[in-house]
Formats: structure tokens, C-alpha cells, sequence
């Protein structure tokens, strides 16, 4: 059998639910609460900005943003976040998860603020100066993901490490609620003081001017709960999994730890050496990596990919769909401010019923349940809920049926957040050796993003292409192939990081390897 554990983990793995662990929770989570904001805010300010910049005089339609223009703002964010995703990952095993996470952060308020000036008042310099700013914001949301996932599964017990990890992950969903609410909140405001008509009854005068300031407002408001949080996650110590498994300095994790814990630890300098010289300190790219992780970096790579094409593009072009089914009524029928009102109402609505219910039914029973059985439950529903939308799609269009369409629209949200949404997040920063997580949870992550682009650019022009109906039947298909790659993915729940991943059998790997072949079975 493997050696007993370093006391500092053990420590850590059979403490009791504290006040340390919700504010590690609220601190980590803060800065998902901003990424889900910045990240969501856009979709709902997109078509003020084709109302404000490419309005064409004597159209009997209000202003689109051009497709490729359209494209270009909706996605630069996710490519920034890909690479911030690999960057931030890869250091946060090389200086630590605290400095790193500093940085993402100061990133994302500098960048939020950014988004909402623009250099110039032509079309053309607004789009350039909010993609320009939007990428590098993505960049340090992008660093949010490794970071904070590693951080609260290196700080948790093992008993409610997944609820913990989860609980961060689900302040995303409380993100895109303050989207909607900010966006209703200034809208509305905007429109009580400068009210305007309809686009149908004065084109000229439904867009006042006083409208460019409320797209602007909602993107600034991203960097105020960053801002917030900035001090306190100065002041967590760095995780003692980092400074004693990847540093190799025991006694300032003990120190660190103890005063976290509220217990006496004690260094173990001798064993951390002793841990030091065993073979058990593969890299990412060794045939030894690939024997023990391989598949389980693809399990997790291809499931995060899988569903992200799908819950991005459902996310980002929801407007797109209450339109098409008349939940909200056509552009000319409205005013700029009002459809940027009726648009986030409905968002809001959505995310009230269905995605935060999602987040904290894992949040929940993810302890219970496991990992595994969540993401299978999941995917299985996503798939089902899609294919109900898509093949008797006529029925759903007819104004008497719109509510059974945005109901089991709902529940698709729902089954992606009280599934594989959070648990792909999850499981990666768990079964990957300490001085490897951070980078395996970043490559995990911006494997999703992939996936979130090719949902979002591509949602756009194959709706255009083989229309809606079409569109969701190959995102039900997605779905069940992300149900087929979930059995690729071990169940981790109960185990200690170190059980996982066999990082702390000094010999030469030979006693873990029954826990990891265990591991591999579901």
C-alpha cells in the first residue's frame, strides 16, 4: 500500500466544514461571478450596437450589426480566454496559484473599464477598440479557470471537496442574473427619463443618443465585484499542496496551514525530500503522463468541447430564438432601449427558473451522487430536451405552444448546470497531480472554449444556412456524443488528490497503481 500522507494534507483532507472554506468559496467565486457577467453582458447589448453604428437612413428595418461584425464581438472574448486558460494554467504550476491569480484579476477590471470607451465614434474604431479590450479581458477570465479550481479543490476536505469546487463555479449563474439585472435596471431608467418611440412610428428618434451610454454602462459594471474581491484574494496564503508538493518547502505549508486550520501541523521536511527523489515527477509531455492520464485528459478535454459547443450557442443567441418563436416582438416594433429591456427580461427570466436552480442542485448532491452519474444524467437530458425541440420544431413556432418551447427550453439549461456545466469543471481539478493540475485543468478549459467558439461563430451561420430546427438537431446529436466520452472520465468523489492521483508513493509508482487502475473503473 502507498505511505501515509503528508500530516499537512491529511490536515486539510478530514477538517471540518469552516469559516476559511466560504470565504475561499466567496473569494474564488467572485471572480466567476464576474466572468459569467462579462462574459453573458455582451449578448445583450449586441443589437443596440447594430441600432447605434449601422443604422442605414430609410431602412424599414432598425440597424444589424453585420454578420461578420456580429461574430467578431461575440466571440473575440472566448478566444482571449482560450489562451489565458493555457498561460495562466501553465503558471500557475510554475510561481504559484496566489500570484497568478492576482494578476487575472487586476487584468479583468483594467479590461472591463476598457470595453466601455472606445477610441474614436466611427463603426469601425468603437468594434476594433471593444474587440481589442473584450480579447484581453477573455484573457484574464481565461486565468479565472485554472486558478480558482485548483485553488478551492486544494483547500477543500475530501468529503465536500466537489460542493465546495462547484459552489464557485455556480456563482457564474448568479453572474449572468446581475447581467440581466443591471441591464433591466439601466435600461429601464434610460427610458423612463429619455423616452422614445417605437423604430416603426420614427426611425430617427427611437434611437436617442442617450443610448450609447447604456450599452457602455452595463460592460463598466463587470469590473466592480473584481475590484471588490482584489484585496482578499491578496491575503489567502498559497495553497499548501502547492508549497509542499511543487515548492518542496513543508515547513512554510505546515506554518500556512496551521494558521488557516486553527491546528498545530507539522512540517515534514524529510518526507517531502524523500517525495522529491521518487519517479513520481513526470511531466506533461512523458510516456509516463500518458500511461497513467492520458485517457483521462482526453475524457476530460473531450466532454468540456462537446458541451460547451452546445451551451454556448444556446446561451449566446437565446435572443435570437425568443425572437424567432415571438417572445419578443420584432425590432421595428420597439425602441432601442425597449428591446435591450424585453432582451434582458427574458435572459433573466431563464436564468431565474432554470440555470441557477442547475448550479445548486450540484452544488447539493454532487457529494452524493458523484461526478460521474451527474455529467451521464446530464448529457442523456440535453440530448432528449434537444431533440424534442427539433423535430416537431412547427409546433413549437405556433403562438399557442410557446410556453411548453420555453419550458423545455429551460429544462435543457437546467440538465447542462445540474450536470455536465459543472462537472467538467470540477473532475479536472481533481485527478491531476499538483504540480500538473493547474496546466491539465487549463488545457481541460480551453478545450471548452474551443467548443464555445465553434458555438458561437458557427451557431450564426448555420442557423443562417440550415435554419434553427436543423441547428439544434446537430446539438442534440453533440450532446449524446458528450455521453459517450463521460464514461473516459473517473469518478473521484471521497478520494484524497493525492489517492487520485499517486503523487505521494515515494517508491517507484508501484503502490498506486492499484488505486489508479481502481480509479479508472466507474
Amino acid at each position: 500500500m502507498a505511505k501515509e500522507q503528508l500530516q499537512v494534507l491529511n490536515a486539510l483532507d478530514v477538517a471540518k466544514t469552516q469559516w476559511y472554506h466560504f470565504t475561499a468559496i466567496v473569494i474564488a467565486g467572485m471572480g466567476f461571478f464576474t466572468d459569467a457577467y462579462d462574459l453573458f453582458c455582451i449578448s445583450l447589448v449586441t443589437k443596440l450596437l447594430g441600432r447605434l453604428y449601422y443604422q442605414e437612413p430609410g431602412s424599414t428595418d432598425p440597424g444589424k450589426l453585420p454578420s461578420n461584425v456580429s461574430v467578431a464581438v461575440n466571440g473575440v472574448a472566448f478566444c482571449g480566454t482560450l489562451s489565458g486558460q493555457l498561460f495562466f494554467g501553465w503558471l500557475g504550476d510554475k510561481m504559484g496559484r496566489k500570484r497568478a491569480y492576482g494578476m487575472t484579476l487586476m487584468l479583468m477590471v483594467i479590461c472591463s473599464v476598457a470595453s466601455g470607451l472606445s477610441f474614436g465614434t466611427d463603426p469601425k474604431s468603437v468594434m476594433a477598440t471593444l474587440c481589442f479590450f473584450r480579447f484581453w479581458l477573455g484573457f484574464g477570465i481565461g486565468g479565472d479557470y485554472p486558478l480558482s479550481a485548483t485553488i478551492m479543490s486544494e483547500y477543500a476536505n475530501k468529503k465536500t471537496r466537489g460542493a465546495f469546487i462547484a459552489a464557485v463555479f455556480a456563482m457564474q449563474g448568479f453572474g449572468i442574473l446581475a447581467g440581466g439585472m443591471v441591464a433591466i435596471i439601466v435600461s429601464a431608467a434610460f427610458k423612463t427619463k429619455f423616452p422614445a418611440p417605437a423604430y416603426v412610428v420614427n426611425p430617427a428618434a427611437s434611437i436617442g443618443p442617450e443610448a450609447d451610454y447604456v450599452w457602455r454602462i452595463i460592460v463598466m459594471f463587470g469590473a466592480l465585484p473584481a475590484l471588490l474581491t482584489y484585496y482578499w484574494r491578496m491575503r489567502m496564503p498559497e495553497t499548501a499542496r502547492y508549497t509542499a508538493l511543487v515548492a518542496k518547502n513543508a515547513t512554510q505549508a505546515a506554518a500556512d496551514m496551521s494558521k488557516v486550520l486553527n491546528v498545530e501541523v507539522t512540517a515534514e521536511q524529510e518526507r517531502v525530500d524523500e517525495l522529491a527523489k521518487g519517479d513520481n515527477n513526470f511531466g506533461l509531455f512523458t510516456k509516463q503522463f500518458l500511461k497513467r492520464h492520458g485517457l483521462h485528459l482526453l475524457g476530460t478535454t473531450s466532454t468540456w468541447f462537446l458541451l460547451d459547443i452546445a451551451f454556448y450557442s444556446q446561451n449566446l443567441f437565446q435572443k435570437d430564438i425568443f425572437s424567432a418563436i415571438g417572445w419578443i416582438p420584432k425590432a421595428k416594433e420597439m425602441s432601442a432601449l425597449e428591446e435591450v429591456f424585453k432582451i434582458a427580461r427574458a435572459q433573466t427570466l431563464i436564468a431565474l427558473c432554470s440555470t441557477v436552480p442547475g448550479y445548486w442542485f450540484t452544488v447539493a448532491l454532487i457529494d452524493k451522487m458523484g461526478r460521474f452519474a451527474i455529467q451521464l444524467m446530464g448529457f442523456f437530458f440535453m440530448t432528449v430536451f434537444m431533440f424534442a425541440l427539433a423535430i416537431p420544431y412547427h409546433h413549437w413556432t405556433l403562438s399557442a405552444h410557446r410556453i411548453g418551447f420555453v419550458v423545455i427550453y429551460s429544462l435543457t439549461f437546467f440538465f447542462a448546470n445540474f450536470g455536465p456545466n459543472t462537472t467538467t469543471f470540477v473532475v479536472p481539478a481533481e485527478i491531476f497531480p499538483a504540480r500538473l493540475r493547474s496546466t491539465c485543468h487549463g488545457i481541460s478549459a480551453a478545450s471548452g472554449k474551443a467548443g464555445a467558439i465553434v458555438g458561437a461563430f458557427g451557431f450564426q451561420y448555420s442557423e443562417q444556412g440550415i435554419g434553427v430546427r436543423n441547428t439544434l438537431i446537430i446539438l442534440g446529436v453533440i450532446n449524446f456524443l458528450g455521453m459517450m466520452f463521460t464514461f473516459l472520465v473517473p469518478e473521484s468523489k471521497g478520494k484524497s488528490l493525492e489517492d487520485l492521483s499517486g503523487e505521494t508513493d515515494a517508491e517507484n509508482g508501484r503502490e498506486s497503481a492499484e488505486a489508479r487502475q481502481e480509479n479508472g473503473r466507474h
